[in-house]
């Protein structure tokens, strides 16, 4: 299907927690958080599109890593794909589209009101965290 516009959006974890972003706009959304992301441009392959995406929304330099299994509906013609990104350099600041940005620890998932279409997407992110600590990974 062409004429969809693929949306990515970043699960961006560092040690050991997830970031979650409050957005800001368009006001129906406004308040509610979300895995902060955007819009593929022209050419670019998903990782590309979110690596520039984190860096205009939050001012960090971050990794994909690999890509959350599915995709999820927003609007009409819309659709997002979640991948899993690290955190390489920079502080996360709210830049764009956000006022709040927050970490959580994989049990703290549920402490903010995610969007519907992330809450798949986060959990698994969340899980995939949890398994990272029990592997004694670090990042």
């Amino acid at each position: 299907m062409k004429d969809r516009v693929v949306v990515v959006a970043g699960a961006l974890y560092d040690k050991g927690r997830l970031l979650a972003a409050r957005r800001s706009a368009p006001a129906e959304l406004a308040g509610r958080w979300e895995l902060p992301g955007g819009k593929l441009e022209p050419g670019e392959s998903p990782e590309q599109a979110l690596v520039r995406e984190l860096r205009e929304e939050l001012g960090v330099e971050t990794e994909p890593v690999a890509r959350i299994p599915g995709e999820w509906p927003l609007k009409p013609g819309y659709v997002l794909q979640v991948w899993t990104a690290r955190l390489v350099s920079g502080e996360p600041e709210p830049l764009e589209d956000h006022d709040a940005l927050r970490w959580l620890a994989p049990h703290e998932t549920d402490a903010v009101d995610w969007l519907d279409q992330d809450r798949p997407a986060v959990a698994e992110a969340a899980r995939l965290l949890r398994e990272r600590e029990r592997d004694g990974a670090r990042d």
